[in-house]
């Protein structure tokens, strides 16, 4: 009779090979939860980037021996979270991404032998692609292209012509540049470029609209300071209003809203007037000319004056000049000294220049200036109690919505030379109960969600792990731990007094011929059969 056999041995093959499975389970599962504890988390570090800047930005990834991913998603990098901010400035020193445009990186790479136009095209295509940097660094502005007209300056030419500019900007979508923007990117683009004017830079967006025409802005309407300035003027006295009328009818019984019309014209008048001398007002001198001459004949009785019938006439009155006084002509007194009867002749001659008035006035209209004002004010009715305890809503009398119309009209200063328009109205309002706030379960919010999966995921390589030791590798161990049973002796008088019949091959006809024998046999003697039947046993394991 051999040895009975224990521990591995004496398992069966499937017994084996399920307790081959178990181990191999529980090492995967131990493996399994070592990679997710020690699976770093992976974050963006750039997004939305081209083919040819995305290879580049992975190459430096492999030579710095940093892990990376790929989101389908977006066509975005991943890289361990923990290194993203270290990653983004190793490679910005390197100058990745380039975003798609070539700056002044293309003139390090100057080829010996260049020619001097090669020399100016490369400058030109360097310095458009660092404008385009520039103007893509703004939140709005996805991508941009710019073109330079540069023309070659000569000293041959007497007038030079001046260079010019084309941008080309693709928004981020639903997003818009206002008038400041387009006028910065104007100033950004003429600034850089000597001896160009932001009149020579053209921006057009990808729709082909021409965003920098500023005349055909301005005649759509108002720019966006100037209807801040109305917005905010009209916020202002809405809310003078509601100060004061809540001081009166309480805080939330009051609605205000005003309109405001302001103009914005930019006006210039410029008058020249001339004042008359005439009148009872003093004259200025501006200078004063005179000469005098006296002559006289020595030969006596000679005749003298003016020969004719003229001299025999008194002479008439003379006229003295503006503002002047009289003069007397020289035949006056050349008829004077013929009437004295002495041969003389005098000469007097004087000429004033007098100011002219001149006044030249300038007016400039102030801008901003509010033509119309229309104010709308809703009061609620008020609120009063009864005896009872009941609340109740009552209109406002005619007195006091007057007294609130004086209140209103002097508080926004309303003018009714210019068109002004102001109406309260005393309406209950309508009580609208405030929504309740939803409170979000503990099982539905996101960040229990992403806690419960990262605890369920250790949970269940745990139970697993557990699984397979509690129900495959222990059964297994047990089997070969215990011991194996020791040989008993058989009575050989017993077992021949008890008249079983001897097992068969298959042990189904000895069970069909004897059953009744061996059932009776085995309730009276249940120690025997036991031996009998291990004994059975033994002789079959050493056959």
């Amino acid at each position: 009779m051999n040895p009975p056999r224990s521990g591995f041995a004496a398992l069966s093959i499937g017994a084996r090979l399920s307790l081959a499975a178990g181990l191999a389970a529980l090492i995967a599962v131990v493996v399994a939860a070592v990679i997710v504890a020690r699976t770093p988390d992976y974050k963006v570090l750039f997004g939305n980037l081209s083919d040819k800047d995305g290879g580049a930005v992975i190459a430096a990834l492999s030579q710095m021996n940093v892990p990376y991913k790929f989101s389908e998603v977006g066509g975005a990098i991943l890289v361990p979270a923990d290194r993203v901010h270290d990653a983004r400035l190793k490679l910005a020193s390197q100058g990745l991404p380039r975003g798609g445009t070539i700056g002044f990186e293309l003139l390090e790479t100057q080829k010996f032998g260049t020619t001097q136009f090669q020399e100016r095209l490369n400058f030109q295509r360097a310095l458009e692609g660092e404008l385009a940097r520039s103007i893509q660094s703004l939140a709005a502005v996805q991508s941009a292209r710019v073109h330079l007209a540069l023309p070659a300056s000569s000293g041959f030419l007497r007038e030079q012509q001046k260079p010019s500019a084309s941008v080309l900007l693709t928004m981020h979508p639903g997003r818009v540049l206002d008038r400041g923007q387009v006028a910065g990117i104007l100033h950004l683009v003429a600034s850089s470029i000597p001896e160009m004017s932001p009149q020579q830079v053209s921006v057009v967006d990808q729709n082909g609209e021409l965003l920098s025409n500023s005349t055909s802005a301005q005649a759509g309407g108002l720019d966006p300071s100037q209807l801040g300035y109305v917005r905010s003027l009209e916020s202002s006295l809405s809310q003078r209003i509601v100060d004061i009328l809540e001081a009166v009818v309480g805080p939330g019984n009051v609605r205000a809203q005003v309109s405001a019309e302001v103009d914005f014209t930019q006006t210039e008048s410029t008058a020249e007037q001339y004042r008359p001398n005439q009148g009872s007002e003093p004259a200025a001198v501006r200078s004063q000319q005179s000469s005098e001459a006296n002559a006289r004949d020595g030969a006596a009785g000679a005749a003298a004056g003016i020969p004719g019938a003229v001299s025999n006439q008194p002479p008439a009155q003379a006229t003295a000049p503006i503002n002047g006084p009289a003069q007397q002509t020289q035949a006056a007194g050349q008829n004077a000294g013929a009437a004295g009867g002495a041969n003389s002749s005098a000469r007097r001659e004087t000429v004033t220049n007098y100011e002219v008035d001149k006044t030249v006035r300038v007016t400039r209209n102030a801008t901003g200036n509010i033509k119309r004002l229309s104010a709308a004010v809703l009061v609620n009715h008020r609120r009063t109690v009864d005896e009872a305890g009941k609340a109740s809503l009552v209109a406002l009398q005619p007195a006091e919505l007057e007294n609130l119309n004086a209140l209103v009209r002097q508080t926004i200063g309303l003018n009714q030379e210019r068109g002004d328009s102001l109406n309260v109205v005393n309406a209950p309002f309508t009580q609208v109960d405030p929504p309740k706030e939803v409170e979000i379960p503990l099982w539905k919010q996101p960040e229990n969600i992403s806690l419960a999966k990262e605890i369920g995921k250790q949970a269940g390589l745990v139970l697993l792990g557990l699984l397979i030791i509690f129900m495959v590798i222990r059964p297994a161990l047990k089997t070969m731990n215990a011991k194996p049973p020791a040989p008993l002796k058989v009575d050989r008088t017993v077992a021949n007094d008890v008249a079983l019949p001897p097992p068969s091959a298959d042990g189904v006809a000895a069970v069909a011929n004897g059953q009744e024998e061996i059932l009776k046999l085995a309730r009276e003697n249940p120690a025997t059969v036991a031996n009998v039947v291990r004994t059975w046993v033994n002789k079959e394991a050493s056959s």
